[in-house]
């Protein structure tokens, strides 16, 4: 295995995944429920959103070959999108931070889908799976890795918020952003770079 890619992209896609950010948000959605329900409803969602994670990592080549995608526009998409993802989290708009908060038990959406396996979670996935399909097992790892970390701070979460405060959770999502933002351009001109040399 190699384990600086592993390192790599374990950590791009926990900054995607972005915990710290989503801390403040799990707890809103999971106020109304029992404190001792909720890391229940955690886990169940966490293994939730692996599950469609790892398919979408091992189906990887099958979807792209289905939709006919390339390796550049999957590049070029993944870019943009992380992109405008990253730029939400430095600025989030008022209606973001003001979403409603569901009082039932939620159950696969909002919490698994799209805050853990969202559209940019997936993208990266299926870029790393089409363009290295023969480290199909380092990515596993990575994702597992993410996952574990991504999985320990939302349990932890009513005692980190407790700890950092919103305004704390806010500042660390924000420098998850910026970093989030290099990778971003940098995913999108190699994107734009394999393009330019398949012409």
């Amino acid at each position: 295995m190699n384990w600086s890619d592993i390192a790599t992209a374990a950590v791009t896609l926990f900054l995607i995944m972005d915990p710290l950010g989503n801390v403040p948000i799990f707890n809103a959605i999971l106020s109304k429920l029992e404190p001792n329900r909720r890391p229940r409803v955690i886990g169940r969602e966490l293994v939730i959103a692996l599950l469609i994670l790892l398919g979408f990592l091992f189906a990887g080549n099958e979807i792209l070959a289905f939709l006919g995608l390339t390796q550049p526009s999957l590049n070029i998409a993944g870019g943009i999108l992380l992109f405008i993802i990253s730029l939400r989290m430095i600025f989030p708009s008022r209606a973001e931070s003001n979403q409603g908060v569901e009082t039932d038990d939620p159950f696969i959406v909002p919490l698994a889908v799209p805050m853990i396996a969202g559209p940019s979670t997936i993208a990266v996935l299926l870029l790393l799976s089409s363009s290295k399909p023969e480290q199909i097992i380092d990515w596993s790892v990575a994702l597992l890795l993410a996952w574990l970390v991504t999985t320990a701070l939302l349990i932890a979460s009513p005692k980190i918020l407790a700890l950092i405060g919103q305004r704390g959770a806010r500042a660390l999502e924000r420098l998850m952003g910026m970093i989030l933002v290099m990778l971003a351009t940098q995913m999108l001109l190699n994107g734009i770079s394999e393009f330019v040399r398949s012409l």
